[in-house]
């Protein structure tokens, strides 16, 4: 019976201690993962970003399309509403005090996909895929996309998964 307790015991304390641990993980910003992800030999991932429609995000709601949209939804500013920025910043759909330097203007950036990079951004954890998962880094799945690609859009369109990933790819030509 002791032994049996103690089985138990040492389960929640191992739950425990992974749900303490997944609190620490901060969203860093696209700038600390551009320091590494920035080279040509590497793939240029933060400048393949930059290029792209997730970085530009915030940006979009700024349009006189999204004005429109909003106007008609009763949204007086999209910039600044909580159903706009869950979309279109990493900082509108995380907890504010998983925020370490990351900023509502970057969009969606690479931690929307990649998770939290506080624990894993050091050179020697990105190097082992397993430490780096251990540490927060999400490999992204369609699950991940459709939190945000999906019928509450206004401005939804059929999503294919398999052609928009090869769309967003930032391959590291290294590996």
């Amino acid at each position: 019976m002791l032994l049996k307790k103690t089985f138990i015991f040492t389960l929640l304390a191992m739950f425990a201690g992974g749900t303490l641990l997944a609190q620490n993980f901060k969203y860093i910003g696209a700038s600390k993962c551009k320091m590494c992800h920035n080279k040509a030999p590497k793939g240029e991932q933060y400048n393949v970003w930059l290029k792209g429609p997730h970085a530009g995000a915030m940006k979009s709601l700024s349009s006189e399309k999204s004005m429109e949209i909003a106007k008609a939804k009763g949204i007086a500013d999209p910039t600044t509403d909580a159903g706009c920025l869950k979309c279109h910043s990493t900082v509108g759909h995380i907890d504010a005090k998983l925020v370490a330097s990351i900023k509502i203007d970057e969009g969606v950036s690479c931690e929307s996909c990649h998770g939290p990079g506080s624990m894993y951004k050091g050179v020697s954890v990105m190097k082992n895929r397993e430490l780096s998962m251990k540490k927060g880094l999400i490999l992204p799945t369609e699950e991940v996309c459709v939190t945000c690609h999906n019928e509450e859009s206004p401005t939804y369109k059929p999503f294919n998964y398999e052609e928009k990933v090869a769309l967003m790819a930032h391959p590291d030509p290294s590996k």
